[in-house]
């Protein structure tokens, strides 16, 4: 039986999500919604634990390779960002300091780019993780999430990224606007009309937003077809300022599998050319990826 000897973690905005692994062998995982926007400084060790406590073998430290907004604008670790162009990882991580002796924290930085500004805290160790499943690739990544990221690759480096708010917008709007009484469900005829509308004309982005709650009152519109076609309308946007990333480009999309086919079909519709890899698989590559910067002290060992 495969014994585990190191544990990866995604830390970011809403939720933590862990991996105890041997080697390249995941042998548990968990997740909790203690995010980092729930918790403060003294919070993050015990709702870390709360996962992987029962998992810690006996007689050894094992390391903690974390990602995401662990290495946020809190800083509680002094973590620095890296600025690009720059290779997805570096060539170190930033070790915390834990309480608990069991255990050694060590977070992956993020990158940032100066002008014009932008931040990336996780999505680079899901493109590390691509780049190492495929080396020599150049082109543009997509990372939709509560941020999307379009980031540009070239020989090894993320050269320049943009950064969207899209996921988060879509939530804003859908639970907490004048827009939440005319959405539920989904139809994708109202993606694809929301889509179409934003692409063509992007300028008129937040009229066409009010418009849905007048389409539901006035013409008792279907929330499905309404929902849908508020995503698309938002991610419309997206694709209209991003252009300069995806046109010409080959793309690859990195995301969960409903949301990444949802931009593989936005996609398609610029007949934009786009391969679809799954989230989880690219930060676990990354994370593994980033072994190889632990220090040789905290590495497994035994007390």
């Amino acid at each position: 039986m495969t014994q585990l000897d190191w544990i990866a973690a995604d830390w970011g905005q809403s939720h933590l999500r862990v991996w105890g692994l041997g080697g390249q062998t995941v042998i548990h995982a968990a997740q909790s919604d203690q995010g980092m926007d729930q918790l403060s400084r003294s919070d993050l060790e015990p709702a870390l634990l709360a996962l992987i406590e029962t998992w810690l073998p006996k007689g050894q430290v094992t390391p903690i390779i974390v990602c995401g907004m662990l290495a946020g604008p809190k800083d509680w670790f002094g973590v620095k960002n890296r600025s690009v162009p720059a290779t997805p990882l570096g060539s170190a991580l930033v070790q915390a300091e834990i309480r608990d002796l069991r255990v050694s924290l060590h977070i992956v930085p993020g990158l940032q780019q100066n002008t014009p500004p932008d931040l990336m805290r996780g999505a680079e160790t899901k493109i590390a993780g691509f780049l190492q499943q495929n080396p020599g690739w150049d082109g543009v990544i997509c990372l939709p999430g509560t941020h999307s990221t379009w980031a540009h690759i070239s020989a090894g480096e993320v050269v320049s990224f943009q950064t969207f708010l899209t996921g988060e917008l879509f939530e804003l709007l859908s639970d907490h606007s004048i827009l939440r009484h005319s959405v539920a469900g989904w139809d994708a005829a109202g993606f694809t009309q929301g889509l179409d509308e934003s692409i063509e004309r992007p300028e008129r982005l937040m009229a066409r937003l009010f418009s849905i709650r007048a389409h539901s009152v006035l013409q008792q519109q279907d929330p499905a077809f309404a929902r849908a076609r508020l995503s698309g309308l938002l991610i419309g946007a997206e694709l209209a300022a991003s252009k300069p990333y995806w046109l010409g480009q080959q793309v690859a999309i990195i995301g969960t599998e409903g949301l990444a086919k949802t931009y593989a079909d936005a996609c398609a519709r610029l007949s934009v050319p786009v391969s679809l890899h799954d989230a989880t698989q690219m930060t676990l590559a990354g994370l593994d990826a980033a072994r190889a910067f632990l220090p040789p002290t905290q590495r497994p060992q035994t007390h």
